[in-house]
Parts: C-alpha cells; structure tokens; sequence
C-alpha cells in the first residue's frame, strides 16, 4: 500500500511540476468516480482558499484516515457488540459467523477507502483505469473470500450438529467442506476473471471438453465417489458400527471419498470399494436392539417325560430370573425326537446388542442350564449308536471268541 501512495504521490508532484491544468473531469465513464470529482469540485469551491491541487491531496488524506477510523469502529465496536450478542443466544451459529466475517468486513470498509481516495486525485485517464479495474478486483475478491469464510463456520456448525446426532454424514463433512471450498474458489475465480473481460467463456468452453475426456477416462474413480455419495445420504452404518457388507463382516474404520475400510474379527483389513458398497446387500449388527440366541439341548433317551417337564421349568425359570434377557421373547420347547437325544430348542434374545457383553450373558445362561440338567440327575446325550446282534449270532461270535 505504501508503494501505491508513493507512486500516486510521485505522479501527483510531476503533474504539478509540469504546470499541467489542475481540472478534474468525467473519466472512463465511471458513475462512482464522477460523483466523488464533483462533490470535491463543489467542496472545493465553499474551500476556495486552498489550491485546487493541494485541495484534492488534502481530501484523499482524510478520507483515508476515515476509512482506517472506520474500519477500527467496526473492529472495535460493531463486531464487539455482535459477539456479546452471539453469545447471549442459543444457537451456536453465529458465535462461528461474526468472527469469520470481521476482517472480510474491515478489510471491504478499507478498499473502498482507498479507492475513494484514489479517485478523487488528479491522476490520468490510463491510471483511473487501473484504479477502478483494482478496485473491482479488490471488491470481489474481499467478497469471494468473505463467502468462503461464512460458508466454513454454516459447514463447520452443521459438523457439530451431525456429531452431536451420530449421523453418518459427520464422517464426511470435511471432505464435503473442501469439495464447496474448491468449487466456491474456482466460481469465484471466473466470476472475477469475467469482470476483468477475459475470455471466460471459450475457457468453459475447452474445459467442458476436458471434462469428459477425464470422465471417461476416470469411471471406476467416479462410480467409487458417487458411491460414497450414496453412503452418505442412505446412511447405512458410521464409523465404529459392526456390518456385513456383501461376504465381509467386520468393524467399520473408515469411510473415504474411494473405499471403506474393516476390520475383521480375525484382524485383518478388508478394503472394499466405495461402488461395491453401494451395490451390495448391507447388515448392520450395531442397530439391532437385541441379539438373538437360537440353541438346541440334546438329553439322553432314559430320560422320563415328569423329568423332562420339570427341566422345561426350571429352563425358563434361569431365562426369565437373569436381567441380561430380553423379556418378551423366551421359548423353551420340547422340539423334536433327534436320532441319538430329545432335543429341546431355546431361543432368547440379549439385551445389549454388544457381542461381548452378549456373549458374557450366554455363557452364564449355559452355566445355569447345565446346573439345572445335573439337579436332575439327567446328563446331556452326544451322538451314540446301538448295535442289535440277533442271539444264535451272538453264541456263535461267544463260543468262536473262547
């Protein structure tokens, strides 16, 4: 900045020292610039003491010094007064908002200061051209800039809200806030590279062709991202959840932009692309609100049907007596004669869906059962096999044995 005063003033001083006419006029048709010209013409004249030249000099120093009280105002106070106010609500939103907008605010009170003090110089046609141009630049810079900014904290406050849900889509929000950042700059880029008349259109115009050339080049990493796209808006499983996904069941570790990751119980990583997820049949075991037990007892055929009853009993007395079992769903039946036992089929379900905590309740439920098959004195039967030998093949196998 201090490099443009000095050639602003440079200038200044040769136009002067050449005794050129001290007259501000129209230039390049600038509506902004043709007010300020008047308004110190006309200030110049209720002033008339003062040199037309030095006069011009003396207003661009003012309204720079405005400008640099202005933006301390606004620094100082308006945004200090937002900030309480942020805090005073519930939301966190704007307490991310008022923050990321201060210095674009500032820094926007400042270009347009020093733009006005530019203008209101005697400079020639050519540098009032730069002028405004750099203005305009400066203008949709600070506002590009600003945008980005305020669209971070919403990104960054919506992040929070997912979080604080469990929702699917928290995983993804930094890569979500990258992809808007990218494409907010490059609107941006085109937006201020229109304004400065380059050939914004046969730029579109090539990449549009580059474009699909890079599609039909990069399928397979195209189908991966409209995948994870998929996985964020169905919101099948997050992070930590246990699912099968197709033939692979595991731990879910990570959820990228190309794959997912995880882990298996035998702790191995299984790295499934992003497209396959899409397209195969998903389980979750994480959501579900219990975990089933399904389980077959054999006791032995000696067994009478007073005792075998009474077994029953105290079976659904061990399930309905422990706080690890669902309630409502407790079946104990004599299901089914089996070829070397009488088979009883249990089903229950746990509370806690965890397979740890699942399994610590399943392996005291079989400690029960199997407390309660001894009290009766029964034992549980293993596959046996009875081998009948008619008598007269009997005696002979005897006498030949002896």
């Amino acid at each position: 900045m201090k490099r443009i005063l000095g050639g602003v003033v440079l200038m200044g001083m040769g136009r002067v020292a050449s005794g050129a006419e001290a007259r501000i006029g129209p230039r390049a048709g600038d509506e902004v610039s043709d007010w300020l010209e008047r308004f110190v013409n006309w200030l110049h004249g209720i002033f008339p003491v003062f040199d037309l030249m030095l006069f011009h000099w003396l207003v661009c120093g003012i309204l720079f010094f405005a400008a640099i009280m202005l933006r301390r105002a606004i620094t100082n106070f308006l945004f200090h007064y937002l900030r309480k106010l942020a805090a005073q609500t519930e939301t966190t939103l704007d307490d991310k908002l008022f923050p990321a907008l201060e210095r674009p605010t500032a820094t926007l009170v400042m270009v347009g200061g020093i733009y006005a003090a530019l203008t209101v110089l005697s400079l020639t046609p050519e540098v009032d051209r730069w002028v405004v141009s750099g203005a305009k630049l400066a203008t949709l810079s600070v506002l590009l800039w600003g945008m980005i900014r305020a669209g971070g904290a919403i990104l960054d406050h919506l992040g929070e809200i997912a979080h604080e849900k469990d929702m699917t889509v928290a995983t993804f929000m930094p890569l979500i806030k990258k992809t808007l950042l990218v494409f907010g700059v490059i609107f941006g880029v085109l937006v201020i590279a229109q304004s400065q008349g380059l050939p914004v259109q046969s730029f579109l115009a090539g990449l549009g062709i580059g474009g699909l050339a890079f599609a039909f080049a990069a399928q397979e990493t195209l189908a991966n991202f409209f995948g994870s796209l998929v996985v964020v808006m169905d919101q099948p499983f997050k992070v930590g959840d246990v699912v099968r996904i197709g033939a692979n069941e595991g731990k879910v570790e990570d959820i990228g932009l190309r794959s997912t990751k995880i882990r298996t119980a035998a702790r191995t990583v299984i790295v499934i692309p992003n497209k396959s997820v899409a397209g195969e049949s998903i389980t979750n075991f994480t959501r579900m609100p219990q975990r089933r037990v399904d389980q077959t007892l054999g006791l032995t055929y000696d067994t009478t049907a007073e005792q075998l009853a009474g077994v029953l009993g105290d079976l659904r007395a061990v399930l309905r007596d422990d706080g690890g079992v669902h309630p409502e769903t407790m079946l104990v039946n004599f299901a089914n004669y089996g070829a070397s036992s009488l088979e009883i089929q249990i089903v229950w379900f746990a509370v806690d869906p965890d397979w740890v905590k699942h399994m610590e309740v399943r392996e005291r439920i079989n400690l029960q059962f199997m407390r309660v098959v001894a009290a009766h004195g029964l034992s549980f039967a293993f596959p046996t096999q009875t081998l009948h030998v008619p008598e007269p093949l009997l005696r002979t196998l005897v006498v030949r044995s002896g």
